[in-house]
């Protein structure tokens, strides 16, 4: 008979399971509840009083993430790993994901939609709180790590061709969608059990009281009575998120190709009375049901509540014994796992060729020893069969160990092989994307530059433009009686030369003068003038300011 212990734990809250099978027979030998502060404690305490020192343990995982993918049917089996890996990396790529981080498993089921298709059911999980999990148990004999959604079915048995829905209301809610009795579907949703007892927990200050209301709670449909005051107060914390997870199980129905005949609802929130008629009355032609364990006999002395309550518990441990869907653990057998198996197994082969008397003993090991087997044997002669007995399981058991080292260094290896060499890929693009960065910033260096320098130009372009009308403006003030401009030109960037002429040398030295004075322009200089028919001309050249 083999038996496993499973856990289920959530925030606040343990439920657990005890459960042993023989061929066919399953049996809960202890179950229950239990509330804590501190975890280590509380699993201490569910050890201790069901007796499961050395028992193997199951626990459930509680940050997995879900991924479909699919591939083709007409693939080889030993190619399926390779293609989900696949689409997994691709998905982490996509993503911006450390595909590395990752430890998954996967399930596979025909595609509904694609016949020549699998679909594949992505299971992952963050290996820093993997190895939490696996480290809170150090001291135990953890067997089996699953998720929730996966192990829930292996409580009922379904009928061949049903298409059904299993509701786990829990401190999260999954929704599994099972197809011809095969996991086709998992949703998982923000909403569940946790938001209603916090609820009520901030009024009454007991998470365990909250839980005991939940139990005492009745949900009265559309022709149910009036609710009393009390009730309608913790109903205002508990239907809320009901209304939620019926609303997204619609959705999910009416976009199911495949025609859902009833609904399954288990976990924390098959507390509250009548929660299968509330779904019920909100879905429209589904039949809805409390899921119950199917290898419990139903009679008046078995409450069959008090086992719905734990059914999430009661799964992983039936996974634990190896129901349900293979590959699912999350759990790899360590060496140590492995190591009593292997040196019972040694010491049983040891002794069986021992106590082989059939075959004659060979006579070179007459010789060494110098026995006669015919004769009973004396003191030291059993003593030295009892070494060489001795030896020999050592020497056994010490190849067995080695080999089973070896191979693990080995994966190792391979694994680290592998780790480096994803990491050498990705050097390689930060490379390349640093490459190609640096380009980019030379080139938008350079359009920046040449955009500076055209607004540099502009700018000077334009100071010109306004610095010609103020001379001309300046001129009409500073001009002299007797004296005219014969012509003004922007030869070089700010540089001018004025042509003017008059009858006296004194009028165009007072222009000259002005020109200096007023600022008007910068650097003034003039030529000496050309006097013909009694007009004297000058050129004065400056800087516009």
């Amino acid at each position: 008979m083999s038996t496993c212990l499973g856990l289920y734990i959530e925030e606040n809250i343990i439920k657990y399971a005890k459960v042993s099978k023989e061929r066919d027979q399953i049996k809960v030998e202890s179950f229950g509840v239990k509330f804590y502060d501190n975890l280590d404690k509380a699993i201490q305490q569910v050890i201790e009083e069901t007796y499961s020192y050395k028992t193997p343990i199951s626990i459930n995982l509680s940050e997995e993430m879900y991924n479909f993918f699919n591939i083709f049917s007409l693939l080889n089996k030993k190619d399926f790993p390779k293609a989900i890996k696949t689409e997994f990396e691709a998905y982490c790529t996509d993503k911006n994901f450390n595909v590395n981080v990752f430890e998954t498993r996967y399930a596979l089921t025909p595609d509904i939609h694609e016949k020549d298709k699998l679909k594949v059911i992505h299971v992952s999980e963050n290996k820093m709180e993997l190895n939490k999990k696996i480290q809170k148990f150090s001291s135990y004999k953890l067997q089996n790590i699953s998720p929730i959604s996966m192990t829930i079915s292996n409580i009922a048995k379904f009928e061949e061709n049903e298409n059904c829905i299993i509701v786990n209301i829990e401190e999260e809610t999954t929704i599994t969608t099972i197809l011809n009795q095969n996991i086709y579907d998992i949703q998982k949703l923000d909403v569940g059990s946790r938001e209603v007892l916090e609820k009520i927990n901030l009024k009454e200050n007991s998470y365990q009281k909250a839980y005991e209301i939940c139990k005492e709670t009745t949900i009265y449909t559309s022709e149910g009575k009036e609710l009393s005051e009390e009730e309608t107060n913790y109903l205002e914390d508990i239907m809320p998120t009901l209304y939620d997870i019926v609303g997204k199980l619609r959705k999910i129905l009416n976009e199911n190709v495949e025609k859902i005949e009833k609904v399954y609802i288990t976990g924390t929130g098959v507390l509250i009375n009548n929660v299968d008629l509330y779904f019920e009355e909100y879905l429209e032609n589904v039949r809805c049901e409390i899921l119950k364990p199917s290898f419990i006999k139903m009679s008046p002395e078995i409450n069959i509540k008090d086992y719905v309550e734990v059914n999430s518990a009661i799964s992983l441990a039936l996974s634990g014994l190896g129901q349900g869907i293979s590959g699912m653990n999350f759990k790899k057998t360590s060496l140590m796992d492995k190591l009593p198996d292997i040196l019972t197994m040694e010491v049983g082969n040891s002794k069986k060729k021992l106590n082989n008397k059939k075959k004659p003993m060979p006579a070179f090991a007459k010789n060494l020893f110098t026995m006669d087997f015919n004769m009973p044997l004396d003191g030291i002669e059993r003593g030295l069969l009892r070494g060489i007995s001795g030896l020999l399981i050592v020497f056994i058991v010490y190849c067995g160990f080695s080999s089973l080292i070896k191979k693990q260094i080995d994966t190792k290896t391979l694994e680290a092989d592998e780790s480096i060499k994803n990491t050498n890929a990705q050097i390689t693009l930060a490379n390349t994307d640093a490459q190609n960065l640096q380009n980019m910033t030379s080139k938008y260096t350079s359009k920046i530059s040449n955009l500076e320098k055209i607004s540099e130009k502009v700018q000077e372009n334009n100071k010109v433009k306004k610095a010609i009308p103020i001379l001309l403006n300046k001129l009409m003030y500073i001009m002299p009686e007797g004296v005219q401009i014969t012509s003004i030109q922007n030869t070089t960037d700010t540089h001018i030369e004025i042509q003017a002429q008059s009858k006296s040398y004194s009028q165009l030295g007072y222009l000259t003068t002005n020109l200096k004075v007023s600022g008007a322009l910068n650097n003034v200089i003039s030529t000496a003038g050309q006097q013909q028919n009694n007009i004297i001309t000058i050129k004065i050249e400056g800087d516009l300011p």
